[in-house]
């Protein structure tokens, strides 16, 4: 399989002066060139993320799950594998209360800050980014679909708040996900903070990335399992009445996108996937995804249109064997598909042509209609075809 960068070095990249993505390894963001610093002093203001268009409010909690049954790839002495998650969902517009959500840790920030090699983006303004979600907010009524979203390799969960709040408020409860030892920084209970030991297991050791993919499949089918199985509703009752289990779908950037597809093989349970501009690590099995839908959604230059460097766009493409798009986005970068536009605009960084607001849009008006097509059954015309509200978007093979 051809190595892209297209994990962590395609994200480093976009936030460090956008520069040319190597068709090389997967090597470590940590080596990029720093950003050299904007011909303006950065804000010390936080960033405020744009405000979700949906009709609820939106609530979070926190969770630390581990799961003891399997060891750590990366850590097999940890005791066990430790996802941090970040649950977003439907709240009531009045009367819910809570603090306003946090958007990371200093120590996160900080982290993601030093791995991608940015100057002049200050860990406590970066850590103080303000959200739309009340901590521990009064759940709206009904039941909804649940999305869960899955991050970049070496980024964090909080660099895709901005699509999970707006799914939120849309009607779906989202699973923001935290892979252990997968990102630069990781804040945990008690005050630790793990690294990204992973990041020298595929850069330095010449770990295939598919353990990766492979891994995060089985950390999402257990989180399923404690949102949706048998002990859900005593461990967390009131997410778990939120949640229609017959209503699952998944999406992820990067090497989470195709982990949305490997998760999609080994468990039934997530009836759609999105891939935001990932290359897909594992082949699906000959069965495809027994027909559920898929989309790929990347970037419209070399690497992700028909033909592109990532040659595994092209070879996975017959081998989804239900409805699918895919679609590529004129003037954005790999880091377009996350928070990674809003970050750079707000600190005076270097962006791609595509403007911030205009990608975060872009990402919110398809991750929606996808999953209001395929988990709610409302049919959306924008992704039937190319549009004049959304010229950006390219329309490739379709079925």
């Amino acid at each position: 399989m051809m190595r892209l960068t297209r994990t962590a070095t395609a994200v480093a990249l976009a936030l460090s002066l956008a520069l040319p993505v190597a068709v090389a390894s997967s090597a470590s963001a940590a080596d990029a060139p720093s950003a050299a610093p904007a011909a303006e002093a950065p804000r010390q203001q936080a960033l405020q993320l744009p405000r979700p268009t949906g009709q609820y409010g939106v609530g979070s909690s926190v969770f630390h799950l581990v799961d003891r049954s399997r060891k750590d790839p990366w850590v097999p002495t940890a005791e066990g594998r430790e996802l941090m998650v970040t649950m977003h969902y439907p709240a009531a517009r009045r009367g819910g209360g809570g603090a306003p959500a946090r958007y990371a840790t200093t120590a996160e920030a900080k982290a993601l800050i030093e791995g991608f090699g940015v100057r002049g983006v200050p860990p406590e303004v970066l850590s103080a980014t303000r959200t739309h979600s009340r901590v521990g907010a009064r759940p709206a009524v009904g039941k909804f679909p649940l999305v869960v979203l899955s991050p970049g390799f070496s980024a964090s969960r909080f660099t895709l708040t901005n699509a999970a709040e707006d799914l939120a408020s849309r009607g779906y409860v989202v699973a923001l996900v935290d892979h252990a030892y997968e990102s630069f920084g990781m804040s945990m209970p008690g005050g630790r903070t793990l690294s990204c030991v992973a990041c020298k297991a595929l850069d330095v050791d010449g770990v295939p990335a598919s353990v990766v993919t492979s891994t995060r499949a089985k950390d999402v089918s257990f989180l399923l399992d404690r949102l949706t199985g048998r002990k859900a509703e005593r461990q967390h009752p009131e997410l778990s009445r939120l949640i229609d289990h017959r209503r699952i779908g998944m999406a992820g950037h990067s090497i989470g996108g195709a982990s949305a597809a490997s998760t999609m093989a080994g468990d039934r349970r997530v009836l759609a996937g999105v891939n935001m501009d990932g290359a897909f690590w594992e082949d699906l099995p000959p069965q495809g995804l027994d027909g559920r839908p898929f989309m790929m959604l990347g970037t419209d230059d070399d690497v992700h249109r028909p033909g592109g460097k990532d040659t595994t766009w092209d070879r996975m493409w017959p081998t989804l064997d239900g409805w699918k798009r895919w679609l590529t986005v004129a003037g954005s970068d790999h880091g377009s598909f996350s928070d990674f536009p809003l970050i750079l605009a707000h600190f005076g960084l270097p962006q791609p042509p595509l403007p911030a607001a205009r990608a975060a849009d872009l990402v919110r008006t398809y991750l929606a209609a996808f999953f209001d097509q395929h988990l709610k059954g409302v049919e959306q015309p924008v992704l039937a075809g190319p549009s004049a509200q959304h010229p950006e978007v390219v329309f490739h093979h379709q079925r």
